[in-house]
Parts: structure tokens; sequence; C-alpha cells
């Protein structure tokens, strides 16, 4: 068996200062973490999985439309991976690196109508590290997936943020207390 990294809503739109939803400084000053943790997944043969929002304009059945301005719009620059992380992730797809994997979603689980867990279990994949944002909803939503879905699942603290005032340590905590998931 084996392990994925799930990269989940490191967009520019959530993460660029000119993002549609941007959670700013806290998303930015994740960027070197997490691109040490895709790293480090692909050296022990990990597979990496880009798991962001992705809407259409004008789609008056995407789920989201009414709750929020459009954002992560497909092919856009709002849905392109932010920063380092980004240029990291698209060298290695240029390199023809089949371990980078993206799974376009339209909710807060990464895991809701989508085949993620196909694909992970195709794969072998048993263990996964959660990173992105934010911690208290997409981030914790597809983890309380993956915990359902019966993975091992590891969350690094430094590769997770959040808008919301305490909503980063309520999440961590949650995670660990009610889902048993490791705090790394």
């Amino acid at each position: 068996m084996t392990g994925a990294l799930l990269i989940v809503d490191y967009s520019n739109d959530f993460i660029a200062d000119a993002g549609a939803m941007s959670c700013g400084a806290a998303g930015q000053a994740l960027d070197g973490n997490i691109l040490r943790q895709a790293e480090q997944a692909l050296a022990r043969q990990y597979f990496v999985f880009i798991c962001n929002d992705e809407h259409h304009q004008g789609d008056p059945f995407d789920p989201e439309a009414a709750l929020f301005p459009p954002h992560n719009l497909a092919g856009s620059w709002g849905a392109e991976i932010y920063g380092q992380t980004g240029a990291f992730v698209r060298r290695m797809q240029e390199q023809g690196s089949d371990r980078i994997v993206y799974v376009p979603k339209l909710r807060y689980s990464a895991f809701f109508g989508t085949p993620l867990d196909y694909l992970l279990r195709s794969r072998g994949v048993d263990e996964l590290i959660v990173a992105g944002v934010c911690t208290d909803i997409c981030v914790l939503h597809t983890v309380i997936a993956a915990v359902y879905e019966g993975y091992r699942v590891k969350v690094p603290a430094d590769c997770c943020a959040t808008i919301f005032e305490h909503g980063q340590e309520w999440a961590l905590r949650h995670l660990r207390d009610c889902l048993n998931v490791e705090i790394i």
C-alpha cells in the first residue's frame, strides 16, 4: 500500500491577494510548507492529488453559485495552483509525472461527487496527508469523508489555514479528538 498528498483548494482565487475569495497572508504563508510536502510525497513514491473547486461561468446549477461570487472558473488564472507549489506541480506535469493527479470538485469535500475514492484505491493508496484551505471548511469536509471511507489520515498543521478567528484551532482539535486524525 502507499499514500497520497491531497492539496485542497490551494488556488490563486483562494490564496492570492487578487483572488476572488482570498484568505490572504494566512494561506500565502503555507506555500513553502505545502511545496515541501509535495516534494517529500513524490520522493516517497506517493501520489499528489490536486483537489480544487472548479466552476463554470454562469452555470445556474452549480451548487455554490448562490453562496459565493464566481471563483475557480475552469481555465482561469484564479483556478491555477498558487505560488511555488503551483510552479512545482506544473513542472512535474510537464515532465510527464504520472504521480500528479487533478480531481476537480464542486463541493467542500474532494470526495463528494468525484472519482477521488476510486482513483486512490486503484493506486493502492491507504494513507492520506491533507493540506490546503480552509482548515475548517474544505479541508475538514475532505478529511471527514476520507475517515468515513477508511483511510488513515494525517494533517500537517503548518500546511492548512483558515480565515475565521479560532477556526484553525477548532478544526484541528475536532479532527484529532473526534476523528482520530493524526495532526503532524
